[in-house]
């Protein structure tokens, strides 16, 4: 088994709590070398490139160059962190002159970017370590006749050349895990869609109205329950949920859970463990 630096990004140790606590629970429970770096910094979540794309790279060289000291792959639950990051490491590998500014810079902290590391998603890692049916074999509590929609939103698919992960047109990793854990994923028009999150700001309406669209996809697609890798996607559709249904006109409720959520529960980690007692819409609803 790899072993891996843990990155959460802001989102896990903050406003997503549960997202960090599911994801420490999980790991522990498969055996996951998975340690978390106390010289990691924000990644910039791509607001610092927006000022100075040299900064942007250099910090997140910096994040990759403790990794690689480590030895360790990175390893994230948050979309936009994976982005970022492997979006530093790809100009970084495919840029020399670029390459050799930023070590100038990481020089200062006696540090080097080598490109030795890898970054993954959490879920990336879960099938990369024990593949579907190994997973399944790591079932105690099956969830068999629960319908899941599985939203992916932007950051773990797009862009391809960067990400890679998977075809960007129709991914499957969700899927598999969803069947690995004895429940049925259901798919629907929209799940690769945006969920809105980054146009809150500037246009909440139409953040909404995004949001609210992709939970109507997820309802009318027959799912109990929606799952997403990606804390920012959770925070609209789930903390969200009544403002953004209500700007479509629509009134219902449908859980919403991050992936290592819905991993402990079938593993027999308990709810509170999972942190599903912060979740805005409750899985009892069910």
């Amino acid at each position: 088994m790899g072993k891996y630096a843990f990155y959460p990004g802001c989102a896990a140790k903050g406003a997503s709590k549960e997202l960090y606590e599911a994801t420490v629970a999980v790991a522990k429970k498969l055996g996951i070398d998975m340690v978390e770096l106390p010289q990691f910094s924000c990644c910039g979540a791509g607001v610092l490139e927006e000022v100075k794309d040299v900064l942007d790279i250099a910090v997140n060289a910096r994040n990759l160059a403790y990794a690689e000291k480590e030895g360790r792959d990175i390893v994230t639950v948050c979309s936009t962190c994976l982005l970022v990051l492997r979006s530093a490491k790809y100009h970084l590998d495919n840029d020399d002159d670029l390459r050799e500014q930023v070590n100038e810079i990481l020089a200062e902290a006696d540090l080097e970017y080598k490109g030795t590391v890898d970054v993954k998603h959490f879920h990336w890692v879960l099938l990369e370590e024990f593949g579907e049916e190994g997973l399944k074999e790591k079932v105690k509590k099956p969830l068999g006749g629960l319908k899941v929609y599985p939203f992916y939103g932007c950051h773990t698919v797009r862009p391809k050349d960067i990400i890679g992960y998977e075809p960007s047109e129709n991914p499957q990793s969700l899927e598999k895990i969803i069947r690995a854990l004895g429940a049925t994923p259901v798919s629907g028009v929209r799940r690769l869609e945006c969920c809105g999150f980054h146009a809150f700001w500037p246009a909440p309406q139409i953040s909404m109205r995004l949001t609210g669209l992709n939970l109507k996809d997820a309802k009318e697609s027959g799912a109990d329950c929606v799952v997403t890798p990606c804390p920012l996607c959770h925070m609209n559709l789930d903390a969200n949920q009544g403002r953004a249904l209500k700007a479509i006109g629509e009134n219902f409720q449908i859980p919403v859970l991050h992936v290592p959520q819905l991993v402990g529960l079938a593993l027999g980690i308990e709810p509170k463990e999972l942190g599903l007692h912060r979740n805005f819409v409750s899985f009892n609803f069910v």
